[in-house]
């Protein structure tokens, strides 16, 4: 009478397996807080916050998130370059990046419009448009 018993020694990370890991780099605490909230009540994502663009290359290299939300307006450096050194690194390069920005408005947006190459999504915004935007440019891999 031989019993296999199973045991789930790392739950997050099976967890992590079944949903797509979202990065969000915004030094407004406030907003990557209610944001990671808002997104893991879905049930679809887990979500990391970054609040330091200076950290921001080393978190995403530490955790290979399947999609990158990227503020433009972060102190000290601006986000183009955050989304540059991240597109640099060849184990991060493949990583979507969509900017966040109250720079330029959803009245202003076009579709199709990118800056710098990548689609971007007008602050302030909507948990739907937050999660459409998402869906849109997350690789498949990452939706299975």
């Amino acid at each position: 009478m031989n019993r296999t018993i199973e045991a789930n020694f790392f739950p997050e990370v099976a967890e992590r397996l079944k949903k797509a890991c979202i990065l969000i780099i915004d030094n407004n605490r406030d907003f990557t807080y209610s944001a990671k909230r808002a997104l893991e009540t879905t049930g679809r994502y887990v979500v990391c916050e970054e609040n330091d663009a200076s950290k921001a290359h080393q978190t995403a290299q530490n955790l290979k998130p399947d999609l990158i939300l990227l503020d433009i307006a972060v102190p000290e450096t601006d986000g183009g370059e955050v989304a540059a050194r991240i597109q640099s690194d060849p184990a991060l390069h493949r990583i979507p990046i969509v900017f966040l920005t109250a720079l330029v408005t959803k009245a202003e947006g076009r579709p199709g419009l990118r800056i710098q190459g990548h689609p971007f999504l007008a602050k302030p915004i909507s948990l739907p448009e937050l999660i459409e935007g998402i869906e849109e440019n997350l690789p498949t891999r990452a939706t299975l």
